[in-house]
């Protein structure tokens, strides 16, 4: 049977003939005008669902997830504003629905359709994919709400708190907002979901603001397998630092009185709440998902019985004086514009060219006052160090002031991570800036990588510019779907009008000495590398690290890009190059207004037999065998590539200009990274094989102690092979 027909046509007959419940409460409590808009909202909600599926039957419209029997959201919306955020779970149209109409928005239902048509003329999406969102509303589009979006909700909970303290000049939310973020009772299960309620607390229980309402959207199934009976009550309703409320989704009055008193809660005590709201799932879990395979038809007929339309019908003839029909032409009424819409919907425009769906990875630059900072400020910052700025230093130092300088000019840049407060980080590159710039701007966070990047992705949201810090390359495999799903995405299915801008630090690659094998030495880049829109940076020596960060914080701040920022932990404390004690790897700090810029490279000496390009370590060695290949009577040159997503082509193709040979060295793995990119594009680009080579490191994790360069290309290996292509 037609399931959603059926379910339509017992509403009917319910309402007309007063087969009604009794509902939890006495009255909606709220005005007429808004009774109504509430329940044209849910009856958008249903049939935006209806729609949807005629659409796709006709091939006019594609996947979509319906919010039918979640109806009960838009009580949600009621209880909060429109200026507080809301990062929503996918069966939340009710919630647009009725915020559209406290805005004053026109047109959302006809919005949502050219959703579903996958439109480029999809006012959030531009066409990319099917989405709950609106500039407008503040709702951020979410692509796949299986608690990925928890974090970056706990990250904006906090800068809220947070941004009266900063200057941040494009803050988009009022002191008093609070962040919605809504999912469904399986999420709550998952590992994401755990760890940003666990940090929402945590911050909560030191007394640190989190005007936060999680809202768990509970109707009792995983896709088909079934929620355990009171599990979400019995999982949240006594954590510590968490205050648990719960309603009836499919009875409007007892949500309206429940959600008001939550998000009241949060808004007044800046504490976080988690609000329980029970509801059903009707027409299955999405696109052509056929219940009756893992549902039983007592069970599926139990839910429809249960129809949260039914029961606010029931409301607006108890409470409005309505009559059953004046119920069914409010219903009819929505149907009708619905069915209007629907022919300028199918025929409007759709992405059609590799470029139109392109056009948005890349998100839109911004026009922001340049910084204006006083010498006696910066002075002031830097301290005892300011006397030692033209003392050449090491990498560390170098980032250390250059984060220092970007502080100064920069009053929304925050910094995040483990241990970079008091400690300093596990290398000192943040040492002293907590006590230079304040515990609100160098944050120690918990000990959980997917926090620390939805940290970043909030405050972005907000308008504070975030830099973060993975303690440890290897580390960033906990929590990557928070660069892939969430931030590098957010630009592409807004169609540009979202970003998250921000630079991450990680420290990585090899080297170390005996020290951590894998875990502190992750020689993979491939894990970034795919990523489309984010730009991947690693520095070779202090004074590029230095200009190259200041660029990064540029192009985050400016041009509103995704930046991952590696940093070799190897090259921290070098100072030597060829000799002990000749400090040849050391520079003084270069003037603030120096950057690397983006796409560029740096080239060391002149040679033309061989043209060694390489990254990071790999310049450190490259240098050393230099001297080797110039004792030969080789004569080569080195270009460092600086920038390894997307790589420096055109820069590269120039200097490359007048080479015999290349040879590529590469100190992460032979497979999936930098390498294997260079081969292919000088193989493109007409490069003679013979005349190429590339120097990797093994398809090997990284063994502690004597061994730990032992899978690693060496100076020697380099001197060999660039000899080798050019006298074979």
């Amino acid at each position: 049977m037609d399931r959603v027909a059926h379910v339509e046509e017992r509403f009917r007959k319910r309402v007309l003939t007063g087969d009604l419940p009794v509902p939890r409460r006495r009255s909606l409590c709220v005005s007429r005008d808004e009774a109504i808009a509430l329940f044209q909202a849910q009856c958008a909600t249903r049939l935006l669902d209806k729609t949807s599926r005629e659409m796709q039957r006709a091939g006019e419209g594609f996947y979509t997830i319906g919010s039918s029997g979640h109806e009960g959201m838009a009580a949600l919306a009621h209880a909060t504003r429109p200026t507080d955020m809301a990062f929503l779970h996918y069966r939340d149209a009710a919630f647009q629905l009725h915020r559209a109409w406290q805005a004053d928005y026109p047109n959302m239902a006809r919005d949502m359709l050219l959703s579903f048509a996958a439109s480029s003329d999809d006012p959030i999406s531009g066409g990319h994919h099917k989405v709950l969102g609106s500039k407008v509303l503040n709702i951020p589009p979410q692509t796949s709400t299986i608690a990925s979006h928890l974090p970056k909700a706990v990250g904006a909970a906090y800068s809220v708190g947070l941004g009266k303290h900063l200057d941040v000049q494009s803050r988009v939310l009022p002191n008093d907002a609070i962040i919605v973020c809504s999912f469904g009772d399986a999420s709550a299960n998952h590992s994401t979901a755990q760890g940003a309620i666990n940090t929402a607390c945590w911050t909560a229980y030191q007394g640190v603001a989190m005007p936060l309402l999680f809202v768990c959207e509970d109707n009792g199934l995983g896709i088909s397998v079934p929620t355990p009976d009171g599990w979400i009550e019995a999982s949240y309703s006594a954590k510590p630092g968490l205050q648990y409320f719960t309603c009836d989704g499919t009875d409007l009055g007892d949500a309206l009185q429940i959600a008001g008193e939550a998000a009241a809660f949060v808004r007044e005590r800046r504490k976080p709440a988690f609000l329980h709201m029970k509801t059903v799932r009707l027409f299955g879990h999405a696109g052509s998902d056929l219940e009756g395979a893992y549902r039983s038809k007592a069970d599926i007929e139990a839910g429809e019985a249960n129809d949260p339309l039914v029961t606010t019908a029931a409301y607006l003839i108890a409470d409005l004086d309505m009559s059953a029909g004046d119920v069914t032409a409010l219903y009819d009424g929505v149907e009708r514009a619905m069915r209007d819409a629907l022919p300028g919907v199918i025929a409007a425009p759709k992405l059609q060219t590799s470029d139109d769906v392109m056009a948005s990875i890349v998100p839109r630059k911004v026009q922001l006052p340049p910084p204006s900072v006083t010498e006696d400020r910066r002075q002031q910052a830097f301290g005892a160090d300011w006397a030692q700025l033209s003392t050449p230093q090491p990498m560390a130092k170098l980032i250390n002031w250059a984060l220092t300088d970007l502080m100064v000019a920069h009053g929304e840049i925050v910094l995040a991570g483990e241990d970079i407060g008091r400690k300093g980080g596990v290398y000192g590159v943040t040492k002293g800036l907590q006590k230079r710039f304040g515990a609100r701007r160098v944050i120690d966070t918990i000990l959980d990588e997917q926090s620390i990047l939805g940290l970043g992705i909030g405050m972005a949201h907000y308008g504070v510019l975030p830099i973060p810090e993975i303690q440890f390359l290897a580390y960033l495999h906990n929590a990557e779907d928070q660069l892939r799903g969430e931030a590098a995405t957010l630009p592409f299915f807004s169609n540009g009008q979202f970003a998250n801008p921000m630079v991450v630090r990680i420290a990585g690659l090899g080297y170390q000495r005996g020290f951590g094998g894998h875990f502190h030495n992750d020689n993979s880049l491939a894990v970034l590398r795919d990523i489309p829109g984010l730009i991947v940076a690693c520095p070779s020596d202090g004074a590029e690290a230095a200009m190259m960060l200041r660029e990064c914080v540029r192009l985050a701040r400016e041009e509103q890009r995704l930046v991952v920022f590696v940093e070799p932990i190897a090259l921290y404390p070098m100072r030597d190059l060829h000799d002990e004690g000749d400090s040849a790897w050391t520079q003084p700090y270069p003037a603030p207004e120096r950057l690397a810029a983006f796409g560029s490279v740096a080239t060391y000496d002149t040679g033309v037999e061989v043209a060694i390009l390489s990254y990071g370590n790999g310049v450190y060695l490259s240098r050393k065998a230099m001297v080797r290949l110039g004792e030969a009577g080789i004569a080569a040159r080195l270009i460092d590539l600086r920038w390894l997503k997307p790589l420096p082509f055109e820069a590269i193709k120039e200097e490359l200009a007048g080479c015999g040979s290349v040879l590529v060295v590469d100190e992460c793995r032979r497979t999936g990274n930098v390498s294997e990119e260079l081969m292919t594009w000088l193989c493109e680009s007409g490069w003679d094989p013979s005349r190429i080579k590339r120097v990797t490191a093994d398809d090997s994790f990284i063994a502690t102690g004597p061994a730990y360069a032992a899978t690693l290309p060496s100076v020697d290996g380099i001197f060999d092979a660039a000899r080798r292509l050019v006298r074979p």
